[in-house]
């Protein structure tokens, strides 16, 4: 007997002793995993909605009302608020569905499509967080710059014109504050859901090869 038949008698020698893993188990393992995953999406959402509402009522003090009423905003802000309050509940109800359907998967083909189907909502999710802020902060400063700009032509004050110059530099600046804002908004989706992400993906992966198996 040559060396590579005694190699698989060793082989199937070990694979004899190894314990015996049933595909129901291993469906089981992935599910438990997953309904887990997207329950920890679900309560991150919620509770980053409620914060949300907690930091409004904290800032929208009087002054902050007084402020708005200079630049005549308040109608607008009042309106946005609720567009985006709308928006949000709407994503933590689909996070909250998401959950349900995962948690009463029965197969796994249905699994491996409600595993996408909670990928792309949170991906339409943060998607929607970066548009939302980089269309307040632009609306905002142009707004704010617009009422400036009014308020000095009523007043005839030369010493507030302002020239080719100073408005590359009003866009330069939005540009800047933009860049951040949201480079620090998609850093930190990136670490809390990316994170649970690559798990479900992870996931998919094992039940598309257990499928395939």
């Amino acid at each position: 007997m040559d060396g590579l038949e005694l190699l698989k008698k060793d082989w199937k020698n070990q694979e004899v002793n190894l314990p015996k893993v049933s595909y129901d188990d291993l469906y089981k393992m992935i599910w438990k995993r997953s309904s887990s995953i997207v329950k920890w999406l679900f309560v991150i959402s919620l509770f980053e909605f409620v914060l949300g509402i907690a930091l409004n009522f904290f800032v929208m003090d009087d002054n902050y009302w007084k402020n708005l009423d200079k630049v005549d905003l308040r109608e607008f802000t009042i309106a946005l608020n609720g567009i985006n309050l709308i928006i949000c509940l709407f994503f933590v109800y689909k996070f909250y569905k998401n959950y349900q359907r995962i948690s009463s998967t029965s197969s796994t083909k249905k699994l491996m499509q409600n595993i996408l189907k909670t990928r792309k909502t949170v991906k339409h999710y943060i998607g929607y967080m970066l548009i939302s802020s980089a269309f307040v902060i632009v609306m905002y400063s142009f707004l704010i710059f617009y009422h400036y700009l009014h308020e000095t032509h009523i007043e005839n004050n030369p010493i507030k014109d302002f020239d080719t110059i100073d408005y590359f530099k009003f866009i330069g600046i939005i540009i800047i504050v933009v860049s951040i804002v949201l480079g620090g908004i998609w850093l930190f989706y990136r670490l809390i859901y990316g994170i649970l992400l690559r798990r479900l993906k992870k996931n998919y992966t094992q039940l598309k090869n257990l499928d395939c198996d």
